[in-house]
């Protein structure tokens, strides 16, 4: 990467040299060349990349080991329960006020089963079907 560096640098004092020698008239037209040589690069380094992370799934697909969702991320797998918990405080008063032990223990009851029901189901409440259906399509 530095050989590039050194490269890309280079390039840049030879754009500068050219601006002294040539004016201030031809100052857009050698920006924009230079513009085009680093996109030229970015978009080298891109491909390489995405080829890269293409060849790394494709060995991954062919081991058959899952690769980890990027959206998994201990926020979203443990979110309703954690909020859960936030809410049971108020949701317990509520209960205790309104209707004594009966109400704490309906309302508890209410935050296990939501949670249960979440958990039966995979921890998937906040996505579609089609999107926690394994594809190859999949970035």
């Amino acid at each position: 990467m530095e050989a590039r560096d050194h490269e890309l640098k280079k390039e840049l004092a030879a754009t500068l040299q050219a601006r002294g020698e040539l004016g201030a008239e031809y100052e857009s037209a050698l920006i924009d060349s230079f513009l085009e040589k680093v996109e030229q690069r970015l978009d080298t380094t891109l491909d390489r990349r995405v080829r890269r992370q293409l060849a790394e799934q494709q060995m991954s697909a062919a081991r058959g080991v899952r690769p980890a969702e990027p959206g998994s991320s201990f926020g979203e797998r443990h979110g309703l329960g954690i909020v859960s918990l936030i809410l049971a405080v108020p949701l317990s008063a509520i209960g205790v006020v309104n209707a004594g032990i009966e109400g704490l223990v309906v309302a508890w009851l209410g935050i296990v089963g939501v949670n249960a029901f979440q958990a039966a189901r995979g921890g998937g409440l906040f996505r579609r079907r089609e999107e926690r259906a394994p594809s190859d399509w999949r970035d």
